[in-house]
């Protein structure tokens, strides 16, 4: 087995012992029994349970990042490349539940690992960048309002495709309805891109 190879397996299952268990819960040792290494081994690579915990958080962010960078948006209206932009965000996040679990162990450690990564702190300004760029269009064209900024609009994505992940199961008590049934998919994937798109031109189309 090769390093990379290595260390990938330690991570992927180093990933699903601390959305599991979170930060204190989990168990280096349980992830070494779990691995085809040792945990002496898991220390070689990862000096630490901290070290290790952030690695596989900068593993986890890098990849939705990723998801919103193969969206092409130079090839989209503005309002096309927000929508698709939104409705990866929310595809992403709902089959990605590990994700949600650190993000929410990060939250109730108020992201004292999170801000040790300059690697996180970065891959997340792109990302701002990203909606930056496609709503400076949307407003030099008049499609867009000026008065939401990026960051307002990252905000209501994650909000809206993180809320089916963290209250999935207290949803489904109170209301009977299990938010990812399969079924209900492709509705509330739509929905969350024309709540979106609604926002940034509710203005812009009544002139203020």
């Amino acid at each position: 087995m090769t390093t990379i190879t290595t260390q990938q397996d330690i991570l992927d299952v180093a990933t699903a012992e601390f959305a599991a268990h979170g930060f204190a819960g989990a168990r280096v040792d349980e992830i070494a029994a779990r691995t085809r290494t040792t945990k002496r081994m898991i220390y070689y690579y990862f000096a630490s349970k901290d070290d290790l915990y952030l690695a596989v958080l900068e593993r986890a962010y890098a990849h939705i990042r990723a998801v919103e960078r193969d969206v092409r948006v130079a090839e989209l209206s503005p309002a096309d490349a927000l929508r698709t932009i939104a409705e990866a965000t929310y595809d992403h996040h709902t089959t990605h539940q590990e994700f949600m679990r650190l993000v929410s162990t990060e939250n109730i450690l108020r992201a004292q690992h999170l801000r040790r990564s300059p690697t996180i702190l970065a891959e997340n300004s792109s990302a701002i960048g990203v909606l930056e760029q496609v709503i400076a269009r949307g407003v030099a064209t008049g499609d867009f309002r000026d008065d939401v900024d990026a960051l307002d609009v990252h905000m209501m994505i994650s909000a809206y495709a993180c809320f089916h992940v963290a209250n999935r199961h207290t949803f489904d008590a109170i209301f009977g309805r299990d938010m990812l049934d399969p079924a209900l998919q492709p509705a509330h994937r739509a929905l969350i891109g024309d709540m979106i798109v609604a926002t940034m031109t509710c203005r812009a189309r009544t002139g203020g």
